[in-house]
C-alpha cells in the first residue's frame, strides 16, 4: 500500500508540474521546469548515500598491476640467479677437467665413495648370478615334478615294470617337494640382495650425487672469490661474492656430514643383511645337495620363509 500511494503522489505532483508549466510561453521553459520539479522530488524520495561506491571495489587496478610486476621481478631474478650459478658449475667443471683450476677432496669421504660404488658392482654380479640359478633350478624342479607325473601313470599301465616306476615316481616328487623348499630360499635372497643393491645401496649413492653437485657449486664460487679478491677492481662485487661463497660453503659442509653419516649406517646394514643371507643360502643349498630334507625345512622355518608348491601355483622370480 504504501507504494502504491508513492507513485499516486508521484503521479500528481507530475499533473501539478504540468498545470504550472502550462501557462509558460514556450517549450523549453516547460522542460526546464518540469525537470527542476522532478530533481526536487526525487531528491526528497531518495535517502542520501553514507558511503563512497569507490570503497566497495575489491581491489584497484594499480594494486594488480603492482603484484604482477612483483611476480615477474621476482621470476626474472631467479631465471638470472640459476643462469650464473649454470655458467660458474661448468666454468669450474671446465677448468678441472683442464686442469686450470683445484677442487676441494676429501681423502676419506672419496675413498669410501668409491669403495660403495665397487661394491654395488660386486653385489649387483651376484645378484644376477643368483637370478640366473633360480631360473634354471625352478626349470629342473618343474621337469622333475613332469617326470614323476609320467612315471606315475606308466605304472598303471605298465604291471611288468610297477615297481620300477613307482619308486622312480617317488623319488622324483621327492626331489620336486625339497626343490621347492629350495627355491624358496633362492628367491628370499635374491630379493633380499636386490633390495640391497637397488634401494638401500642406491639411496646412499642419490646423496652422494647431490654432494658430489654441492661440491662443483662450493669449488666455482670459491674460485670465483678467490679471483675476484686479486683484482684491483674487484672490489664492486666482492661483497656479492663472499656471500655466495659462505652460503654454498654451509650447503656444502651439510650434505658432507649427511653423506659421512649415511656411509656409515648403510655398511654397518649391508654387513648385517649379508651375514643373514650368505648364512641361508649356505644351509639351504648344502641341506638340498645332501638330501637333507629335515635340516633344508628347518632352515626355512628358521628364516621365516614360506614355500610355495605346485598345488598353490609356485612361481619363479621372473613370473613373479
Amino acid at each position: 500500500m504504501s507504494v502504491l500511494k508513492t507513485s499516486t503522489s508521484e503521479r500528481t505532483s507530475i499533473h501539478e508540474m504540468l498545470r504550472e508549466a502550462a501557462p509558460s510561453d514556450g517549450k523549453g521553459n516547460v522542460l526546464a521546469t518540469i525537470e527542476a520539479k522532478t530533481n526536487h522530488v526525487h531528491s526528497k524520495s531518495l535517502p542520501a548515500s553514507t558511503s563512497s561506491p569507490a570503497i566497495l571495489m575489491p581491489s584497484s587496478p594499480t594494486q594488480n598491476d603492482d603484484t604482477t610486476i612483483y611476480k615477474n621481478n621476482s621470476r626474472i631474478e631467479n631465471i638470472k640467479n640459476w643462469s650464473i650459478s649454470t655458467y660458474k658449475c661448468t666454468k669450474q667443471l671446465m677448468f678441472e677437467k683442464l686442469g686450470k683450476s683445484s677442487r676441494t677432496v676429501d681423502a676419506e669421504l672419496e675413498g669410501q665413495i668409491e669403495s660403495l660404488r665397487d661394491t654395488q658392482k660386486k653385489y649387483m654380479n651376484i645378484l644376477r648370478l643368483a637370478r640366473a640359478l633360480t631360473n634354471h633350478f625352478y626349470h629342473v624342479v618343474q621337469t622333475q615334478h613332469a617326470l614323476g607325473e609320467a612315471f606315475s601313470e606308466l605304472a598303471q599301465k605298465s604291471p611288468e615294470l610297477q615297481e620300477e616306476f613307482l619308486y622312480n615316481s617317488e623319488t622324483q616328487r621327492n626331489l620336486t617337494k625339497n626343490g621347492e623348499t629350495l627355491l624358496g630360499a633362492l628367491n628370499f635372497f635374491t630379493s633380499s640382495v636386490n633390495t640391497l643393491c637397488n634401494k638401500t645401496i642406491e639411496d646412499t649413492l642419490q646423496s652422494i650425487k647431490q654432494y658430489e653437485a654441492s661440491r662443483i657449486e662450493y669449488d666455482a664460487y670459491r674460485t670465483d672469490l678467490e679471483s675476484m679478491s686479486t683484482k684491483p677492481d674487484g672490489s664492486m662485487g666482492l661483497e656479492d661474492a663472499q656471500q655466495g661463497y659462505e652460503l654454498h660453503r654451509q650447503q656444502f659442509m651439510k650434505l658432507r656430514a649427511e653423506v659421512a653419516v649415511k656411509l656409515k649406517f648403510l655398511d654397518e646394514n649391508r654387513v648385517k643383511v649379508m651375514h643373514k643371507q650368505l648364512l641361508l643360502f649356505h644351509n639351504a643349498v648344502s641341506a638340498y645337495f645332501s638330501g637333507n630334507q629335515t635340516a633344508l625345512e628347518a632352515t626355512l622355518k628358521q628364516f621365516n620363509i614360506k614355500v610355495k608348491t605346485q598345488n598353490s601355483n609356485f612361481l619363479s622370480w621372473l613370473e613373479q
